[in-house]
């Protein structure tokens, strides 16, 4: 098969994979229908001794309400060196997310690791991912165009936003490589779980195992809510085992 036609946004050797490594179906389906996404992933998590949770008070999400489960397509981007005005004036746009808009596959999440203070994701590139079948973003940066994503339902958890330009600011210097987001590192097809609550990677040679750990906890959790509903004595709540 014959290598995709590249956007020459960045360097072909600055993309380390042109495909995901990718999970099973069956696995992605399995951390979609937990009632309690993140929260059940990070006890999940912290029993398999993982770490890789971000709260929500770190990285805001654009859109309350929204849940999205599905492999990272990275970014990672870095200062440009250039004076800002010169580059304005000669119009060098160095921003390179939309070669990991045409890299996507349906039910991808883009994940950069940008800067924050200038953006790293506007309404616009955020509409051609959407289009490609990305299904919601995560940036350790900042983005602008808060109300287009609101509009388009287009789910982003982000450090705020901001209405400067990262064309001038900043520059893409790898697609598909690891990054770190709020300290955590990240890999290409690590899976992504986000919700109001905050964001879990999830490595994606662990995620099988955790998945199986994240049901029985799930199913813990669904049981004690049923016998608190039912009205059994706290003291008795008490006793009982769930997880």
């Amino acid at each position: 098969m014959a290598e995709k036609k590249l956007t020459g946004k960045v360097p072909r050797e600055a993309i380390r994979l042109m495909e995901l490594p990718r999970l099973p179906p069956y696995v992605i389906d399995g951390y979609k229908a937990l009632v309690d996404l993140t929260g059940t992933v990070s006890d999940a998590m912290d029993e398999c001794g993982l770490v890789g949770v971000i709260p929500a008070a770190v990285l805001l999400p654009v859109n309350p309400g929204k849940r999205i489960v599905g492999p990272a397509l990275t970014v990672r981007n870095a200062p440009r060196r250039e004076q800002i005005h010169k580059a304005a004036s000669e119009k060098i746009n160095t921003m390179g997310e939309a070669e990991a808009h045409n890299l996507a596959e349906p039910g991808d999440v883009l994940v950069i690791d940008g800067l924050t203070g200038c953006s790293n994701l506007g309404g616009q590139s955020a509409t051609m991912g959407m289009r490609q079948g990305e299904i919601g973003a995560v940036l350790d940066g900042s983005i602008r165009d808060p109300d287009q994503y609101r509009e388009m339902g287009f789910p982003v958890w982000c450090r705020g936003f901001t209405p400067i330009t990262g064309k001038w600011r900043l520059q893409t210097v790898e697609i598909n490589g690891a990054v770190r987001i709020a300290g955590i590192q990240v890999q290409p097809g690590d899976l992504v779980c986000a919700d109001d609550a905050g964001v879990c990677f999830v490595p994606r040679a662990e995620a099988a195992k955790v998945l199986e750990i994240a049901r029985k906890i799930d199913a813990g959790d669904t049981k004690r809510k049923g016998d608190i509903a039912g009205g059994v004595a706290v003291a008795d709540l008490m006793q009982r085992s769930y997880k």
